[in-house]
């Protein structure tokens, strides 16, 4: 039989699509952000089914499907699961290099969070202790945690 792939052209469209968003975070995101911005403290929630412990909070649990309600305080410390260090500059970028991009498991959470860290970058390794460090002028985003230091 004859493939239709032998007798038609691949047309292609090179281009690049800006796609700038915003989106409610809801009821479970609003709470964590807002204790984020006014408190300085860091909130995960518990399934009630499984005990996965969850940072960021979200609405349901992602092994188990159950609703969450219960909000519980997590630590601003932890330990980095996995990281790469950015050198070079690119727009996109939350800081100016050098710095790295972690995955952080904080004390009492069961799953990991992407944030960065900005430090002596020669000293980072996978279960490197970090410390929050709050971001002085606050406004309801992940970016009140303005980084992560190793402790």
């Amino acid at each position: 039989m004859e493939d239709w792939r032998d007798h038609t052209e691949a047309l292609t469209l090179k281009g690049q699509i800006s796609l700038p968003y915003r989106w409610w975070v809801g009821k479970t995101g609003s709470r964590f952000l807002t204790t984020l911005r006014e408190k300085k403290t860091i909130l995960g929630n518990k399934c009630p089914q499984c005990a996965t412990v969850y940072i960021p909070p979200r609405k349901n649990c992602g092994r188990c499907f159950t609703p969450i309600t219960e909000m519980i305080q997590l630590s601003d410390e932890g330990v980095v699961t996995s990281f790469t260090i950015v050198r070079f500059q690119f727009e996109l970028h939350p800081t100016s290099p050098p710095f790295a991009y972690a995955l952080i498991k904080l004390d009492g959470a069961d799953v990991s969070f992407l944030h960065i860290i900005k430090d002596d970058l020669t000293s980072l390794r996978n279960f490197a202790r970090v410390k929050a460090v709050f971001a002085q002028n606050r406004v309801g985003s992940i970016w009140d945690i303005e980084c992560f230091r190793l402790i």
